[in-house]
């Protein structure tokens, strides 16, 4: 079996996988890190979305083999090392933008992509475009939306703390 050396949440890992092995099976099941979830298993849902190189992938849909060499962050990387969140994850605290929980790690994952991309800042309409690989059963989004415009405002610096949530 082929040997995977990359790197995971800043720090170095490997492990023997099978050819057949997918990304999500190795940081889930090989690497301990539950917080990437698995839902469809057909790249339908986004509840495994990590970011590969500074990119957000489905992994569910990317051979573990692939990731030779490669920098993965998944929702239990975001976290500084003294336990503050990142401003996405802040964010979806505050603005109640999740419910079961389920589809939040790879909400995250793909919101924070989804802004970094786009410096100019996005709209309403553009963040849930923005999201449509991501499914939620349970919120109907528009928490999730209240939660990424504001999260972009901290990651963009044109603010320095995270607008609270109206009660």
């Amino acid at each position: 079996m082929p040997k995977v050396s990359l790197t995971v949440n800043g720090k170095p890992a490997s492990a023997e996988v099978e050819n057949r092995t997918l990304l999500v099976e190795l940081l889930r099941e090989h690497l301990r890190l539950t917080g990437t979830h698995v839902g469809c298993d057909t790249s339908q849902c986004g509840a495994c979305v990590v970011h590969v190189n500074g990119a957000s992938v489905k992994s569910c849909t990317m051979l573990a083999v692939q990731c030779e060499g490669a920098e993965v962050v998944t929702i239990e990387g975001l976290a500084a090392p003294d336990g503050t969140l990142h401003p996405m994850q802040e964010a979806f605290r505050e603005y109640h933008a999740l419910q079961c929980g389920f589809c939040t790690p790879g909400m995250v994952m793909s919101a924070i992509d989804l802004v970094q991309r786009n410096p100019q800042g996005l709209s309403d309409r553009e963040i849930r475009e923005g999201l449509e690989g991501n499914l939620c059963r349970c919120t109907g989004y528009h928490n999730i939306v209240r939660a990424i415009a504001a999260a972009q405002q901290v990651m963009h610096g044109k603010v320095k703390e995270l607008p609270r949530a109206a009660e």
